[in-house]
Order: structure tokens, then C-alpha cells, then sequence
């Protein structure tokens, strides 16, 4: 295949390659081979275009992991426009910030709708399209259906999408950033930042035309999106959709045994619930996988362990945020080199450095700011020159976490600078303090944060959720903590409770849980 300089260009070079191969299924209902999922593409686009979608105006889609979603995104990004999914589960306030924010042209939604969605596109005068996919023994057939309010989208139809073609430099998707510290920030990603991520990342997994893989993360992030979707069909390789639209605990090992699969990426919290069901429910046989890939939330060392005992394979945790198209680091394959549990590996595809806070390359052990430069990386947050600035400073992108790289070069993360929890002048990192709560038999999850303390400037403190059956209390884990942590670092309070506040995405986040919890207290 010739190099790619688009995504877009890469997949349609993969539908030569490999026609007839196998690019996406929903489980148990239908397959598409790689030509004919771009057939569909080529034919949406050309309803997009006869619609009005001029390049660069920008295309909001909620949907949940469905094949018109992904057919749908694909369409939109070929036709020049900018792809702005949205989680389907957000709230009609927070559709009308998103929506506006990214000053979306259109809105696309199931054929079943999305009632929130749409009444603050209403709100915002965008019109609305909708899509599903029949197929029948004869023909597959996308039925796109776009409502033309007055004030809305001209037609166009003397443009077919033949005549476009796709440049590098076109801004493809438009993401939010998590905003685990902050107001969530619009991150631009080009065609060109996502080839290159694509390419990073088969680099360092070796994904070719024969692999295959579950979806279990949502494509409105760029972890299932980019890793999951976008790599595999970059490959040649087959992906499946659950039945579901979403991760289902009891569909997944029998989706990945009858397609095949030969890896799945997850964040820890839904690898915990797949090993939970596998101590309580196992199959009867598992598949040999090629490697299970973690990212997007640090993975503790006793989970990597119990994940390879249980499955039989690798466990590579991986490094990743959406300015960078998702990836930066990765452990790698066994046959390239060991994978370190407690380290998200080392950078792929990109630069990185660990930088002190006057812009000095710091030297191996020591901790300051993981910073990366890189083909993947976004050109700079829309419209907010003051975020801009900080981010770019001394000519890297600042991650915002804390970090240091080992005598292998393997980097080690100690937590968001924000998140850092400074007691009396010592700096705690978080996620040490989890990993050694979740070592713990009786522990199934575990998040640590700071709270504001009048003397110490800053406490500790802890939740938990107790394995099923468990009456493990309070007592008992400051106790556990006690031989395992420095004194300075042991919770001051532990909260035991069922439920922790998560994104979308499966991330804890601490400024969540410690408002959860310092409003109880």
C-alpha cells in the first residue's frame, strides 16, 4: 500500500488491498468487507454533499457503537467536513454547549432519535439527519433521512464526492478534552494527525490484515475510536460491534471467540469488570490472544498480573490523550522488549521529554512534566490563545502530568499535576496510593484525592468499593495502608461506599469523588 498521507486515504487504499476481507460486523446480524463499508462511505458522502456539507464546516454525530455511526463519521470526514461526535447521554444542556461550541452545521442521530440532542439543536436552529442501515440478502442499503428547516442546509447536488479530494491538512475531528481539572477544551484534529496516530499505533502493536478485535470502549472518544476502530480498519483488520451498541460483560468473550479475536483495548474499570466475571462466571475456554492493551486511566500492577494469570496474554498499558490522537507511549510486544507493570512504556511514532518548570530536559529518575512533539499532535486548542500559550511552551505540548523515565526509558506516571496531593509540603501521588488499596484482596475499586486541610493545606483521603461479598471496613484498610505506605502518605479517612463518579469513558475522577465525599463529610 502506497504511504497514506489521510485517513482517509489509507482506508480507501485498504479497500483495494484487501476487498474482500472482513472490516466491520455487528455481532450475530451482519458483516462488510472493507469495499463495500466503503461503497456505503462513497454513497453517504454524496448524501452529505446533496445536502449542503461544505469542507470544514462541522458535522455533530450521537449515536451509540453502531455501523451507521461509523459509516456516517467516515462520510463525513470524506467529504472534506469536520466529524464532532457527542456521548448520546448527555444531558440537553450540555448537547446545547457542545453543539455550539464546535458550531455544528448538522446534527446526526439514530433513526430512533435522540430527544435532548435535538431539542438543543432545535434551540440552536441546526438541522437534524438521520441514518440506519437495512440489509437484506440482496443489497445493504444506509437510508439517510436530513430535515431542511428553513434557516438550514442548501442543496447542492452538482457536486458528486468523486471530485473531492481529501487533504492532509483538513480538520477531520473536533473532541472535547476530558476536563478532569477543568472546563472541557475543543482539540481540532487533522487528517494528518490521524494518519499518523493510525500509524503509530500498528507500528506497535503489529496489527495487520489478519487481526481482530471486540469494541468495547464508546467512538466518541479517541481511545475506542482511534485504537480500537480506526487502526484496525487501517489495516485491513476486522472490528465487531456488540449486538448491544455497547460493552456487554455477558456477550463479550462469545463475540470475541466467534470473530476471531486476536486482541481487545479497554480502561481498567471494564478489564475489572471482565476479571470479575471471569472469578465468578468463567468460560469454558478463552481465546489466545495476541495482547489485551489498557489505556486511559492507570492500570494497577495486581489487576495487569490478575488479567495475564486469568487470559493467557501480554498486558500492555499504553499512555494516551486526546491532543495527541490518542497515543503517546506503549509497552511493547514481548518479542520487542519486556512490559513493566506500574509503567505506560515507551514513546511511539513521536518526541518526548520530562521537562522542569523552566523548560529543562530533565535526566533519567527524576520527575517533572512529561511533555511530546509529534506528527499526532493537535496544532492547538480552538479558539483559546491563553490555553494555547501554556500548552506550547518552550516548543513541546505540555501533558499536564507528572512523570519520569526510568534507566530503560520507560516512562512512569505519577499523576495529573492538578491532582497531585501536596500535604504540608510533601507531594503525594494518587495513583500509588490506589494501587496499594487495590492490592488488597477484599478491594474491587479504590480512588485516593486531596481535600482541602487547614493544617496541612491538603489531606488524604480514600474510597473504596468492596469486592461482592466482602465486609471489609475503614479500619481495616487504614491498617493494610499503614504496612504499605509511607505514614505521610496513609488516608486520613476511608469512605466505603458502592458507586464512584466516572466520565463517559470509564475515568474516576478524583475532583468528582472528592466532591462526593467532602460534601458528606
Amino acid at each position: 500500500m502506497e504511504t497514506a498521507t489521510t485517513l482517509t486515504g489509507l482506508l480507501q487504499s485498504v479497500a483495494k488491498t484487501f476487498p474482500s476481507r472482513r472490516g466491520i460486523s455487528l455481532a450475530g446480524k451482519f458483516d462488510l468487507t472493507h469495499s463495500h463499508l466503503n461503497e456505503l462511505v462513497e454513497s453517504a458522502a454524496d448524501h452529505l454533499i446533496s445536502a449542503g456539507i461544505k469542507p470544514n464546516d462541522v458535522v455533530a454525530l450521537t449515536f451509540p457503537n453502531t455501523v451507521e455511526y461509523v459509516i456516517l463519521f467516515l462520510a463525513v470526514i470524506r467529504v472534506r467536513a469536520t466529524a464532532a461526535p457527542l456521548n448520546a447521554a448527555y444531558t440537553a444542556e450540555e448537547f446545547e454547549f457542545y453543539l455550539s461550541d464546535s458550531e455544528s452545521k448538522l446534527l446526526l442521530t439514530p433513526l430512533e432519535g435522540n430527544k435532548p440532542a435535538q431539542d438543543a439543536a432545535s434551540k440552536l436552529s441546526i438541522p437534524l439527519g438521520s441514518a440506519s442501515l437495512t440489509k437484506s440478502e440482496e443489497e445493504t442499503k444506509l437510508t439517510i433521512s436530513l430535515k431542511h428547516p428553513e434557516s438550514g442546509l442548501k442543496s447542492d447536488s452538482v457536486n458528486s464526492v468523486a471530485k473531492l479530494i481529501n487533504e492532509p491538512s483538513d480538520v477531520a475531528l473536533f473532541l472535547h478534552t476530558s476536563g478532569t481539572t477543568s472546563r472541557p477544551k475543543g482539540v481540532p484534529l487533522t487528517q494528518h494527525n490521524l494518519v499518523s496516530s493510525v500509524k503509530n499505533i500498528q507500528s506497535v502493536y503489529q496489527l495487520t490484515e489478519s487481526d481482530s478485535t471486540v469494541i468495547v470502549l464508546p467512538l466518541f472518544h479517541v481511545h475506542g475510536l482511534i485504537a480500537g476502530l480506526l487502526s484496525s480498519l487501517g489495516s485491513g483488520a476486522a472490528v465487531v460491534l456488540p449486538a448491544a451498541g455497547r460493552f456487554s460483560a455477558s456477550t463479550f468473550w462469545k463475540d470475541m471467540i466467534q470473530y476471531n479475536a486476536t486482541w481487545y483495548t479497554a480502561v481498567p474499570t471494564i478489564h475489572q469488570i471482565i476479571l470479575d466475571r471471569h472469578l465468578n462466571n468463567p468460560e469454558p475456554a478463552y481465546p489466545k490472544l495476541r495482547f489485551i492493551r489498557s489505556c486511559s486511566a492507570s492500570l494497577a500492577p495486581v489487576i495487569l498480573g490478575r488479567l495475564e494469570e486469568s487470559f493467557g496474554a501480554p498486558v500492555l498499558e499504553a499512555y494516551a490523550m486526546t491532543e495527541a490522537s490518542h497515543l503517546m507511549s506503549s509497552n511493547p510486544l514481548p518479542q520487542n522488549g519486556p512490559h513493566k507493570a506500574g509503567s505506560v512504556g515507551k514513546p511511539v511514532g513521536q518526541e518526548m521529554a520530562i521537562l522542569d518548570e523552566s523548560g529543562r530536559v530533565l535526566e533519567a529518575g527524576v520527575n517533572g512534566e512529561v511533555c511530546i512533539r509529534g506528527e499526532n499532535v493537535t496544532k492547538g486548542y480552538k479558539n483559546n490563545e491563553a490555553a494555547n500559550t501554556a500548552a506550547f511552551l518552550f516548543g513541546w505540548f505540555h501533558t499536564g502530568d507528572i512523570g519520569y523515565f526510568d534507566s530503560d526509558g520507560y516512562l512512569h506516571l505519577v499523576g495529573r499535576i492538578k491532582e497531585l496531593i501536596n500535604r504540608g509540603g510533601e507531594k503525594i501521588s494518587p495513583i500509588e496510593v490506589d494501587a496499594v488499596l487495590l492490592s488488597h484482596p477484599d478491594v474491587a475499586q479504590a480512588v485516593a484525592f486531596g481535600i482541602p486541610d487547614q493544617k496541612y493545606g491538603e489531606e488524604i483521603h480514600c474510597a473504596i468499593i468492596p469486592r461482592e461479598g466482602s465486609n471489609i471496613d475503614a479500619e481495616e484498610v487504614l491498617t493494610f495502608c499503614k504496612k504499605n505506605l509511607a505514614s505521610f502518605k496513609v488516608p486520613k479517612k476511608v469512605f466505603i461506599t458502592d458507586s464512584l463518579p466516572k466520565t463517559a469513558t470509564g475515568k474516576i475522577l478524583r475532583r468528582l469523588v472528592a466532591e462526593h465525599f467532602v460534601s458528606k463529610v
